[in-house]
C-alpha cells in the first residue's frame, strides 16, 4: 500500500460538487469538524481545494462528508509546509505523495542549513557585543562556501607555516592539525564553533601570537639540526615535568616547585641546543636570559586565544575536546619566577 493509500480513499477531484453520502455541512459546520476557520475553509473552496456538493435555495455553500477528510489532509500537508501548488498537486494526483514529500524535505534542509547559519550570526553577534560592523563580517563568514573557507583557512595558515613548512615536514603537520574542516551537515554548534574560529583567524593579534610560536618552534628543530633524532617540544615537557606537581597540588613558590622549574630550564636549554652549558655555568651565564625566554613561550602557549582556537577546533572536526593546558602552564611561569 503507497502513502496516498494511507490517507485518502479513491479520487479526490478538485472541480465539481464533491461525492457525499448522509446530511450536508454548512461552512461553519464544515470549519468546527476541521478546526479551520469560515474563513480559511472559504478561501479553499474559492480555490478549488474543496469544492461544495450543493447550495441551499439562499445559495449558501454545503459540503459533504468527504469535504471533512479532504481538508484535514490539506491542513497536515499545509502544517509540514507544503505550499498551495503542491497540495493541489498531491490532491490531483499529478504526483504522488511520497515524491512531493521527498522534494519538500530536501527543500527543508537547505531552509534548516540556513537558519543555522543565521542562527550561528545572531548568537556570535549577541555574545560578543558585536557593532554593525562586525556583524557585517561575522554575516560573511558564516555564508562562505566550503572553496571559500578553505581559502580564508589557508592563508591564514600559511602566514603561520609558511616558512616553517617549506623548512621541516612537521609544520606543514602541524598546519593540518589545525585546519578546520566543517562537514556538509553541520550542527548548529559546528556552524557557531566556525564562526568565532574564522574570527581569530582573521585578528592580527592572534595570528602574530601563533606566527611567533610557529618561528620558535622552527628555531629550536634548526638547532637541534637536520638528522637528530626528535626530542619532545616544549609543551610536552612542561606536562611531563609540571604536570604532575600541579596534579599533587604543590604550590609554585614551594621548594619542590623550584627543582622542577630548575630541572625545566635545563630540560629547555638542550632542547634550544645549548646542551653543554649544564649545572652551574648555565645557572650563571644563561639563566637570566633563558627565564625569559623560556616564561615568554610559556606565556603565549597558554594564551586564552590559542586555547579556544583549539576547543573551537575540535567542535567543527567533531574531535574530543582537547586537554586543557593552561593551568599547568601558568604553574611552570610562576615557578620559574
Amino acid at each position: 500500500m503507497n502513502g496516498d493509500a494511507l490517507l485518502t480513499t479513491g479520487p479526490l477531484p478538485t472541480t465539481g460538487p464533491l461525492p457525499t453520502t448522509g446530511p450536508l455541512l454548512t461552512i461553519g459546520e464544515l470549519a468546527r469538524r476541521t478546526g479551520l476557520t469560515v474563513k480559511t475553509v472559504r478561501f479553499y473552496s474559492d480555490q478549488g481545494i474543496v469544492s461544495p456538493a450543493d447550495r441551499n435555495p439562499a445559495g449558501h455553500r454545503r459540503y459533504g462528508a468527504d469535504a471533512v477528510e479532504r481538508l484535514d489532509l490539506v491542513r497536515t500537508l499545509r502544517e509540514l509546509g507544503l505550499g498551495l501548488p503542491e497540495v493541489r498537486q498531491v490532491l490531483e494526483r499529478e504526483h504522488g505523495l511520497p515524491e512531493v514529500a521527498a522534494a519538500h524535505a530536501a527543500a527543508l534542509d537547505v531552509r534548516i542549513r540556513v537558519l543555522r547559519l543565521r542562527q550561528a550570526v545572531l548568537r556570535t553577534v549577541a555574545a560578543r557585543g558585536a557593532t554593525a560592523e562586525e556583524l557585517t563580517l561575522v554575516h560573511r563568514l558564516a555564508r562562505l562556501t566550503q572553496d571559500e573557507r578553505g581559502r580564508l583557512v589557508g592563508e591564514f595558515l600559511a602566514e603561520v607555516f609558511g616558512a616553517g613548512a617549506s623548512r621541516d615536514g612537521r609544520f606543514e603537520g602541524a598546519a593540518r592539525s589545525l585546519t578546520p574542516e566543517l562537514p556538509e551537515e553541520a550542527s548548529a554548534e559546528q556552524v557557531e564553533a566556525w564562526v568565532e574560529l574564522a574570527l581569530l583567524a582573521e585578528d592580527a593579534g592572534f595570528r602574530e601570537l601563533l606566527r611567533g610560536l610557529a618561528a620558535e618552534e622552527a628555531a629550536e628543530a634548526a638547532a637541534v639540526g637536520a638528522g637528530a633524532v626528535p626530542r619532545p617540544g616544549l609543551a610536552v615537557l612542561v606536562r611531563e615535568l609540571a604536570g604532575p606537581a600541579v596534579a599533587g597540588g604543590v604550590a609554585p613558590d614551594a621548594a619542590e616547585a623550584a627543582r622542577v622549574g630548575d630541572l625545566l630550564l635545563e630540560r629547555y636549554a638542550r632542547l634550544v641546543g645549548a646542551d653543554g652549558l649544564d649545572g652551574p655555568v648555565l645557572r650563571a651565564r644563561l639563566r637570566e636570559r633563558l627565564v625569559e625566554r623560556l616564561v615568554e613561550r610559556l606565556r603565549a602557549m597558554a594564551d586564552p586565544r590559542r586555547e579556544r582556537y583549539l576547543e573551537l577546533l575540535a567542535v567543527v572536526n567533531g574531535w574530543a575536546a582537547p586537554e586543557s593546558s593552561a593551568e599547568v602552564m601558568d604553574w611552570a611561569v610562576r615557578a620559574l619566577g
